[in-house]
Parts: C-alpha cells; structure tokens; sequence
C-alpha cells in the first residue's frame, strides 16, 4: 500500500525558514513526478511546487524564487525548502504523487 507521510512544519516568524520532507512508502519514487500543494484556512487547496521524475521543477509565481522542491530517490522522499517565508504561507502542506495525497502538516508563519 502506497502511503505518503508529510514532517517538518510547525511555527515560525516572518523571514523564516522551513524544511519539509515527504516520505513515500509502498512505492519506488523513481520514475514518479511528485507535488506540493497547500491550503489555508477558508480557501481551496493550491499547487504550489512540483519536481519531474527526471528532477525538472515548476513553482506557482507565489512561491518563486522562495521555495526550492528536491528529490533523494535514494531515500524515496520529496522535500521542500520554504525561505523568506511570509504570514500568508500559512496553511497545511499536503505531498502529492502516485494517485496519493498525504495528510499534511501543518505550517504557521507568526510573530
């Protein structure tokens, strides 16, 4: 059974940093393009990041130049580096790939 599993979000200030990581698990990551996507609080889930099985990446124009997704087939986990993060980052961040989705974590930008 194919199971995605989401770590790495919690709180952190304006300007911050964060690692995500998606574990996979029940399948070979290898050939499989793989996405994160996010939803905040009253709004529709959004695509924001997604890396090629030959590692190609694209990026929603919000998160451009902030956020970096990367793949360790090795390791058979997604990753996604938020920089310079902003209050309106805030949502929960849900791995996607192979007809699954995870069951987020959770990602608070505050001060």
């Amino acid at each position: 059974q194919v199971q995605l599993v989401e770590s790495g979000g919690g709180l952190v200030q304006p300007g911050g940093s964060l690692r995500l990581s998606c574990a996979v698990s029940g399948a070979s990551l290898n050939l499989y393009s793989m996405g994160w996507y996010r939803q905040a609080p009253g709004k529709q889930r959004e695509w924001v990041a997604s890396i090629a099985g030959e590692g190609n990446t694209n990026y929603a124009d919000s998160v451009k130049a902030r956020f970096a997704i990367s793949r360790d087939n090795a390791k058979n986990t997604v990753y996604l580096q938020m920089n310079s993060l902003k209050p309106e980052d805030t949502a929960v961040y849900y791995c996607r790939g192979i007809n699954r989705w995870g069951i987020g974590t959770l990602v608070t930008v505050s001060s």
